[in-house]
């Protein structure tokens, strides 16, 4: 059992006083693994005032001393990446390969890319007769998800602190284990007081107060579109820039002329690609696109490697789908695979209930649909489990139209022989990430999606650019 998890504020552990706690729930046991303090909006107070006084020091530091700053916490961060993992996969159930070599490892990663950008930027530069400065923003509220805990973290923190800014931040009341132990690293790593600031609490609560705190900047949030939108509203009237990272309903296109060797390699990735994580990645190949002359191969290839996927205790070794996060989610998955059912798509494996054998814990079988269409709700709202939709196409120009009609647009995948062909069909998508062929993510190129998949963009030097106010000085010489 996890407790005495704290709030962090102006460099002091505070412990909440006047407070509920919520429960958090292991998904793989179903029992209660510690509690999560509620904050409320007193508490978030009293972190932005913390917050705003740092600012004025820490956004005066050199880039040298951001740098020494940034590498303490690379050091202290190494020492606790096993912690973290453990953590990740007791509150949100990933297995436990995936939290040590995905999950942990991707926040170390974050801040040693931020260190390589943080090197090379220029905040300063002649530009004709102006001379241009690029200013930290000030004071940044982060709202971050259960997923990829550090993961979403990581890419917004590093790069606020590597430009001067400052942070009050609420992660996910479904998991603050590994958010406690980051903010150990951060405190052990000498991140001067105010600097960095973090609120337990729920969305409705903390996260509102500090989307309509007056005195925070800039809001960065990962989380559904949904709650994006309350965000934004929430923040609107005082006018700060709010940057959202949202849903997805990826579109992953197999073009026609692979060999059935790479036809065969490309389905399966993708599906594979699809339920890591137990299909909830936002940026998930969650329609797959398949030529109508080779639907029948992909089916039976989706079929094979869907039912091929070991799912299970988290803590297994050669376990490659854990539980989803909550019975809430579980139970949306389930409402929706009935839907797929009921709108008339073809169940092609999976379906209903959890694997045989996993009754306790919130498993779900790996799930594919085929025959179906764009109109099905299926094939429009983020699922957010291992469920794949297999959709049919006619032509190149059809794939294309299919994977844009759809309010997401955060990635897109595109497989084929012809490098022409396939470059074509990418430059086509609505999306703001594409994967040509396989490629697999990289940590410095800008993350970020279009129209209902949010605004703004993490990672890289154009996330650096999210935290910089531009500054124009006409005159000088």
């Amino acid at each position: 059992m996890r407790a005495n998890l704290h709030f962090y504020i102006n460099g002091q552990w505070v412990v909440p006083e006047h407070h509920g706690q919520l429960p958090v729930i292991n998904p793989a046991t179903e029992q209660v693994a510690g509690y999560c303090p509620l904050g409320i909006d007193s508490d978030v107070d009293i972190a932005v005032k913390a917050a705003s006084q740092a600012f004025e020091t820490y956004a005066q530091t050199t880039v040298d001393k951001r740098l020494d700053l940034l590498q303490s916490i690379l050091t202290e961060y190494k020492k606790r990446t096993g912690e973290i993992a453990q953590a990740i996969t007791e509150e949100m159930g990933a297995p436990q390969w995936l939290s040590e070599t995905h999950q942990a490892a991707s926040g170390y990663l974050h801040f040693k890319s931020a260190i390589e950008i943080l090197k090379k930027f220029i905040f300063e530069f002649q530009q004709d007769s102006a001379w241009i400065r690029k200013e930290p923003i000030g004071v940044c509220g982060f709202i971050t998800p259960w997923n990829w805990p550090v993961n979403q973290i990581g890419c917004k923190l590093a790069p606020a602190l590597a430009t001067g800014c400052t942070v009050v931040w609420k992660p996910s009341e479904l998991a603050p284990f590994s958010a406690q132990i980051l903010i150990e690293v951060l405190d052990a790593a000498g991140v001067p007081a105010g600097v960095v600031n973090m609120i337990h609490g729920d969305g409705p609560t903390v996260g509102a107060a500090i989307a309509k705190h007056p005195d925070i900047d800039m809001i960065s949030f990962t989380g559904s579109t949904r709650a994006g939108i309350a965000v934004a509203e929430d923040a609107a009237p005082s006018i700060k820039r709010v940057t959202q990272e949202l849903g997805g309903k990826s579109a992953n296109i197999i073009l026609d002329d692979l060999s059935e060797e790479r036809f065969a390699q490309a389905v399966a990735s993708g599906i594979k690609t699809l339920c890591l994580n137990s299909g909830q990645n936002c940026n998930a190949p969650s329609r797959l696109l398949i030529p109508q002359s080779r639907l029948s191969e992909a089916e039976a290839i989706v079929k094979k490697t869907m039912e091929s996927i070991l799912v299970g205790d988290p803590n297994s070794k050669d376990v490659y789908v854990g539980p989803v996060v909550s019975e809430l989610q579980w139970q949306r998955i389930q409402g929706l695979i009935q839907t797929g059912i009921n709108e008339g798509a073809k169940l092609l494996t999976g379906g209903l209930g959890k694997p045989e054998g996993l009754e306790k814990g919130y498993y779900v079988k790996p799930t594919a649909f085929t025959q179906v269409n764009n109109e099905m709700t299926i094939a429009r709202e983020e699922i957010f489990g291992p469920v794949v939709c297999v959709i049919p196409y006619v032509d190149d120009k059809d794939a294309v139209t299919l994977a844009n009609a759809n309010d997401y647009g955060l990635s897109g995948y595109v497989s084929g022989a012809s490098t022409d062909r396939v470059h074509q069909v990418a430059r086509s998508l609505r999306a703001g990430m594409i994967h040509i062929n396989g490629a697999v993510m990289d940590r410095t190129a800008p993350f970020g999606g279009y129209k209902h998949s949010g605004n703004g963009r993490e990672r890289g030097p154009q996330g650096f650019e999210e935290f910089l106010e531009i500054k124009a000085m006409l005159g000088m010489s």
